[in-house]
């Protein structure tokens, strides 16, 4: 769309004369034959153009004709044809330089009143030190997130080599209280593992949480489980998505969960299902492991809270939720809950399940 100035022809065109050379931006103003009728100091010295060899050139001609570019020359024509008006065009200014020069070109149609005197007002800035700060800054975030994802992919490698270590020494001491400790030490430290890897495949952004638990206690189940006819694992879980260290927050309660009622939610041989649910609403959100086993002792509110109990109820309190117990006629299921709806006392109601480990 043209700029209409609301003055006579001769003092409209001394006007933009006068705000075009002093102008501190470069600027170019060129007739309808896209030669260049004046230009500011700025310009010339931007693009190291003697004022006497531009003046009265075509502006396609200047420095050798490096702007005698094709898009370019379109797009020119057809502002001074009324057909469009240029806004933050970018363009590679290349000449005899080994790195082009990135500019930022606007276009713009002057009406004098005279349809046969057009003018049209070129203003250019260099971009080319904001692109490759840009494009360095794009890189190093690459690099950064790669060299991140290597360092997750070490991390679990290291620690099933750490958990083999323990399966070892597990098999070579005497004593089974001792033994049975470097086993829980072995299924917590592949577990952690298993969380490692599947981040590292996930890379840095959010984490589905579906696919994460089911990978989870896949890995469980396949250390814990000797017979999966006879104990099961299910997750259900809606499409949430999640940042990376609240999935290794959830990852680690369901780890210690899920541990604990294979350890003592079915003894003798029992069979059974333990089932991992995950439902979100907004910001609110449950997570559950529930069991059809034996159920609570009757003396939990008196037991002695245990490595598992703790570890939950600080992760709990990491995640800004509540730790919920219930029976399950039959068996338990103890609930992680965090509601931004209601201010709930995360001490009333809540207390640890007796048989954690």
């Amino acid at each position: 769309m043209a700029a209409r100035l609301t003055v006579d022809p001769d003092t409209g065109l001394g006007l933009a004369l006068a705000v075009v050379s002093s102008s501190a931006a470069p600027l170019v103003l060129l007739d309808g034959d896209f030669a260049v009728v004046a230009a500011s100091a700025s310009f010339f010295s931007a693009f190291d153009i003697a004022p006497h060899e531009a003046v009265g050139q075509s502006v396609f001609n200047l420095h050798a004709g490096e702007w005698n570019i094709p898009q370019f020359r379109a797009l020119l024509k057809a502002t001074a044809a009324g057909s469009v008006q240029v806004d933050a065009y970018e363009m590679d200014l290349r000449g005899d330089r080994a790195v082009p020069r990135r500019l930022v070109v606007n276009v713009q149609k002057l009406s004098y009143g005279e349809p046969d005197q057009v003018r049209l007002l070129l203003s250019v800035a260099d971009v080319t030190d904001a692109r490759i700060s840009d494009k360095l800054k794009d890189d190093l975030l690459r690099e950064k997130a790669v060299l991140l994802q290597e360092i997750q992919h070490r991390v679990a490698n290291s620690l099933q080599i750490i958990a083999s270590v323990i399966l070892q020494s597990a098999r070579k001491v005497q004593s089974e209280e001792t033994r049975e400790y470097l086993r829980d030490a072995h299924n917590r430290v592949m577990s952690v593992a298993s969380l490692q890897q599947h981040l590292a495949q996930s890379g840095l952004g959010e984490v589905a949480l579906r696919a994460y638990l089911d990978q989870l206690c896949e890995s469980i189940g396949a250390s814990m489980i000797r017979d999966h006819d006879q104990l099961q694992i299910q997750v259900i879980a809606d499409d949430s998505l999640v940042a990376a260290d609240v999935s290794i927050s959830l990852g680690l309660v369901v780890t210690e969960l899920v541990i604990n009622s294979l350890k003592h939610a079915f003894p003798g041989g029992r069979q059974g299902k333990i089932v991992v649910r995950y439902t979100s609403h907004g910001p609110n959100w449950t997570l559950s492991v529930a069991d059809d086993g034996v159920g609570m002792p009757k003396d939990a509110p008196s037991a002695t809270a245990g490595l598992g109990t703790n570890i939950v109820a600080a992760l709990a309190k990491q995640l800004d939720a509540h730790v919920q117990v219930a029976d399950a006629h039959p068996g338990t299921t103890v609930s992680l809950i965090h509601s931004q709806l209601a201010v709930v006392d995360a001490e009333a109601g809540d207390h640890s399940r007796s048989r954690q480990g």
